[in-house]
């Protein structure tokens, strides 16, 4: 059940409004009122002027007639956005008049005063209809924008799923503290954001990409159960799900156990969408799969649990065929997987190369497909497997008369990122995902590092700040790729909504992953001082997570960006159209910072300031 809007609203001595446009109904008949608002829509009908008066909480009908002649006059120049104060008598509408779609819709106002407040230019977009607009145009009069009932109701609908996540929070005993936005750079997987200090020319602040270490120094300072709506920043590339600058819900706690973290978001995530939203959660309590089951099931560490079509190893199945494709992927160390499907009828040349190209975006070079028949398999490769293999395939998948069977040969990295695009691809064709449902669930144990091919070195998977399991850390010195973090992810629907970890509280154990992915003892002390020094006073064992708040409210209001669940957001080019930025400054502040412009070549990117990258209008 969706929770209403509480709390009263006062305008004693107001000289604008007595009441909301939201809230007169028939038990107010006869009462004297003023509403202030804009004119959401202007109509003549037959000698009378009815406007329709828009605020944050509703829409009221506003009728003037002709007996009141200088206020009728006054009525026809109404448009659409002016900023209006009305004063009148609350009136039952005439029977048949009625307006069902409105909590207002059985009374109007009878006008007796009208002030203009405030005029308005036509507007470049209608506001009251919804109607497709260019993204950039809404961006750059966003002010405009948030006034249409979507995104007032998207903004206001994140107020109330913060405030019940400070109280749901407030009520455990967490203490709320704000941390510093201009700190020390210490990159955690993105481009930091940096701040030129006047006062030390040459040297820099860093905007937070997030609280980390520092909310791990309230863990050292005793305070045991902290919490923050904090602003993380962050240099990178966009897309759908991301910004410069986002949201999140930061969370760490001392003497703790993933269980304990994992339990306390569970509940939180529980309340909100089943007290927010109409969405049904599939499965309580959330499953847990670790990083390696959702890979080898999923082909990914978000998936979509939603719908089955899971991934399947039938690399022993075919072995000894004859398909050289699949031999040779096999002996080359990688696998060969894949998944059955219901429903797709009997694909053409042209569908078949379609899906082709959906497999071949996650780096596979070709899609091998089978389709089970009455009495014997039937494709291009069929001719490859005797009825024998054909049968342990059609076991192996799960496949019936009908269904086809496709498959990826290749490394499994290649594998899995190309079965998941196949897999997501089918389940929007055949529509099998409901959306009105939240199939949240963890992953854990996710690898402590992975190798990265193109630098020829270890990296942490998820922050160099995780705690290894206990029967890993031997691993750190023989075997670190090996190692096993205690991390965990909360996933929706084949997003990401938050992320944690156990944190590691030893300074021993911090210089060993720091020496693992390549920092010397000096580059730790110089960036990482601060922690490693706090460590070594008693650092409690704590952990965390950190939901973000913009995803989630995407997710629960089914929107296709973070764009439209954020009051002022930049474009997906990372550009403010609003307030032209980023841009260019005086040189006299320039000055005052000691900085010296190196500008690009003519021709590189950034060489002209005028220039934009091309928009999408969503992600």
């Amino acid at each position: 059940m969706h929770r209403e809007e509480t709390g009263t609203k006062s305008f004693e001595n107001n000289p604008y409004r007595t009441h909301t446009a939201g809230e007169l109904r028939a038990g107010d008949v006869g009462e004297r009122v003023r509403l202030a608002g804009w004119v959401n829509r202007r109509r003549d009908h037959g000698g009378l002027i009815f406007i329709d008066l828009r605020d944050r909480w509703g829409i009221t009908q506003v009728a003037f007639r002709p007996e009141e002649a200088e206020l009728f006059g006054q009525a026809e120049e109404l448009r659409p956005e002016w900023s209006v104060s009305i004063e009148g008598e609350v009136a039952r509408r005439p029977e048949g008049n009625e307006n069902p779609e409105l909590p207002t819709g059985e009374v109007e106002i009878s006008a007796t005063a009208l002030s203009v407040l405030n005029r308005s230019e036509t507007p470049p977009f209608e506001i009251d209809r919804e109607r497709p607009v260019d993204e950039i145009l809404r961006l750059k009069y966003r002010y405009l924008d948030l006034r249409r009932k979507r995104m007032q109701e998207n903004i206001i609908f994140r107020d109330r799923v913060v405030k019940h996540m400070r109280s749901y929070l407030a009520e455990r005993d967490f203490v709320e503290v704000e941390t510093p936005l201009l700190t020390a750079s210490s990159p955690e997987g993105a481009r930091d954001y940096l701040v030129p200090a006047r006062l030390y020319p040459g040297q820099f602040y860093a905007l937070p990409q997030s609280p980390q270490q520092f909310k791990q120094l309230l863990m050292v300072a005793g305070f045991e159960r902290y919490f923050q709506i904090a602003r993380a920043l962050r240099d990178e590339d966009q897309r759908g799900d991301r910004q410069p600058e986002h949201t999140q819900l930061d969370v760490e706690m001392s003497y703790t156990t993933q269980e304990e973290v994992l339990v306390l978001i569970e509940g939180l995530f529980t309340e909100i969408v089943e007290g927010y939203t109409e969405k049904k959660i599939l499965h309580k309590p959330f499953p847990r799969m670790t990083f390696a089951e959702a890979m080898s099931r999923f082909g990914t560490d978000k998936p979509d649990l939603r719908f089955g079509l899971e991934i399947r190893d039938v690399s022993e199945a075919v072995r000894g065929s004859g398909f050289k494709v699949f031999a040779g992927a096999i002996e080359r160390g990688g696998s060969v997987r894949g998944f059955a499907v219901s429903g797709l009828g009997d694909l053409s040349r042209r569908e078949i190369d379609e899906l082709t190209g959906v497999a071949s975006a996650g780096g596979a070079r070709g899609l091998a497909h089978l389709k089970v028949g009455a009495d014997a398999l039937i494709g291009p490769i069929a001719k490859f497997f005797s009825p024998e293999e054909g049968d342990a395939l059609k076991v192996a998948l799960g496949a019936q008369e009908g269904d086809y069977m496709f498959f990826v040969a290749d490394a499994d990295a290649v594998v899995f990122e190309s079965l998941n695009r196949l897999r997501l691809h089918l389940r929007d064709r055949l529509g099998l995902a409901d959306e009105g449902v939240l199939a949240l669930a963890w992953v854990t144990d996710f690898p402590l590092f992975e190798w990265n091919e193109d630098e020829g070195r270890i990296e942490p998977m998820h922050h160099m700040f995780t705690m290894p399991r206990e029967e890993d850390l031997p691993l750190l010195d023989s075997d670190p790729l090996k190692v096993i973090g205690q991390l965990y992810d909360l996933v929706a629907n084949g997003t990401e909504l938050a992320s944690g970890s156990i944190r590691i509280h030893r300074p021993d154990i911090q210089q060993k992953v720091f020496s693992t992915i390549g920092m010397s003892e000096e580059e730790a002390q110089e960036r990482f001082g601060a922690m490693l020094t706090a460590f070594r006073y008693g650092a409690p064992p704590h952990g965390g997570i950190a939901p973000g708040v913009d995803r989630l409210i995407m997710l629960l209001k089914d929107e296709p960006n973070i764009r439209e669940v954020m009051a002022f957001p930049k474009t997906q080019a990372a550009r403010d159209e609003m307030m032209d930025a980023p841009g260019p400054v005086a040189e006299e502040q320039l000055k005052e910072l000691h900085i010296a412009l190196r500008r690009p070549p003519e021709g590189k990117p950034g060489s002209n300031p005028a220039s934009r990258p091309s928009e999408g209008d969503n992600s």
